[in-house]
């Protein structure tokens, strides 16, 4: 949970306050890698997607976003396909 929270100022609501979290998180990359995604850390030899996943958040390539922040990004990706579809 430290990992996850090394960004959070004092003070500050946790993004994460359960371990949960993070095994949720751990296994949606876990089956997106199964699916086809790219690892975004370097893999070793017959590595399982778990912990391919898991390696992924160690080192901060993964990310648990906060209410705000998944928000924000949903925003944005619609604010861009409007924009696409008003090109077309």
């Amino acid at each position: 949970m430290n990992v996850v929270n090394k960004g959070v100022e004092e003070g500050e609501e946790p993004v994460i306050s359960s371990r949960y979290s993070i095994v949720m998180a751990t296994s949606k990359r876990a089956r997106q890698i199964i699916a086809g995604d790219e690892p975004m850390v370097k893999v070793k030899d017959k590595q399982k997607p778990l912990s391919i996943a898991v390696e992924e958040m160690n080192q901060d390539t993964l990310r648990i976003l906060t209410d705000e922040e998944k928000a924000k990004l949903e925003e944005t990706a619609e604010e861009t396909e409007e924009t696409e579809s008003t090109e077309e």
